[in-house]
């Protein structure tokens, strides 16, 4: 599975008003606090690599409606023209038992990122209004496909385009690689 991944900085306001106008659905609102592992194998930072534990939580009316935990592996971007990796994804029962069995086999936390996230759905992709805790506010659009990644990056740059929104103000660097005072690419 390969999930292709546009991201811009943008004001969420002007946004949440472009998908009203589109016609975009709106899906849910979540909080997501993500721990990013550092593997003792090989250097993720340098292959450009993510295993992450993901604790999601739904809202509704300012109430936690849902949780869920996923573990994530997250390969090496495969393009210069979008956010697209491969992506293995699964849920997991008990998020602290994952974290205690992903550091029994020596995976040491290396970091976490916190955001709030709203998701719409425009033109069959999914539009993320995220709001993450020391950068700020990014909108990402983006699809998960089987093969067919370049038509699936054309259709998330017209959803940009709809949004008012330039593809070449995008950024390659994962919210995890901006904290750690990556530059932006």
């Amino acid at each position: 599975m390969y999930e292709v991944e546009v991201k811009v900085r943008a004001d969420h306001d002007a946004i949440r008003e472009r998908l009203e106008a589109a016609g975009a659905t709106h899906v849910n609102r979540v909080r997501q606090v993500d721990t990013y592992y550092d593997a003792p194998h090989r250097d993720f930072a340098a292959t450009d690599e993510a295993l992450r534990l993901r604790r999601e939580s739904q809202y509704e009316s300012g109430a936690v409606v849902d949780e869920e935990t996923n573990v994530t592996y997250k390969g090496p971007l495969v393009d210069e023209s979008s956010k697209t990796r491969r992506e293995l994804e699964t849920s997991v029962e008990d998020g602290d038992t994952m974290d205690a069995l992903i550091a029994a086999v020596g995976f040491d936390p290396a970091a976490t990122v916190e955001k709030e996230r709203e998701r719409f759905v425009l033109d069959g992709y999914t539009v993320s209004l995220d709001a993450v805790s020391g950068l700020g506010e990014f909108v990402e659009v983006e699809i998960e496909v089987e093969s067919g990644v370049d038509e699936a990056r054309k259709g998330a740059f017209s959803v940009l385009d709809v949004l008012g929104l330039d593809p070449g103000d995008q950024i390659r660097t994962s919210y995890l690689g901006m904290l750690l005072g990556a530059p932006e690419e």
